[in-house]
């Protein structure tokens, strides 16, 4: 289960919406002065508060401090989902038109087709299971209410 700290700054029927602090692994990483990761963390400092819908089955308040969670394979999941299947159709796509003997200029116009189906199938899975809790991050646990690292909410969501 992947954790993270935030504190709820909204309630609707069945979520809340709650504020994180993204942080970076860019410190401990190995290739970060090569890494666009590491140069658009830097870009982006000012920015580093989120937020999130998470889903939950005990009672919460705004103000609250939470521990949101999200399962490690749902990570996975989603990741080879968008990025190895608009690849994978784009691949797919431009082998065939190569299989059929067409010039190469149908066959680049194949492989954007394939990127472009690719992209609509994950984007219709992602409709399909939008409310599959299996896929959403949750409330995990309540945070004491003096907790030593606060996260401070500024302004309003």
């Amino acid at each position: 289960m992947i954790e993270e700290r935030g504190r709820v700054v909204g309630i609707e029927p069945g979520a809340a919406w709650v504020e994180t602090i993204r942080r970076s692994t860019c410190g401990s990483c190995q290739a970060r002065a090569g890494c666009g990761q590491a140069l658009l963390e830097r870009l982006g400092a000012r920015s580093r508060r989120g937020f999130i819908r998470v889903i939950f089955d005990q009672p919460v308040a705004v103000g609250d401090e939470v521990i949101i969670g999200l399962p490690e394979d749902a990570v996975l999941k989603a990741s080879a989902l968008m990025y190895v299947l608009p690849l994978a159709m784009l691949f797919l796509f431009a082998f065939l038109t190569n299989l059929a003997g067409l010039a190469e200029p149908w066959i680049i116009l194949a492989a954007v087709a394939g990127l472009a189906c690719g992209f609509a199938l994950t984007g219709w899975h992602t409709h399909r299971t939008r409310a599959n809790p299996q896929y959403q991050a949750q409330i995990l646990r309540h945070l004491p209410s003096g907790s030593a690292d606060v996260l401070q909410v500024h302004g309003s969501f």
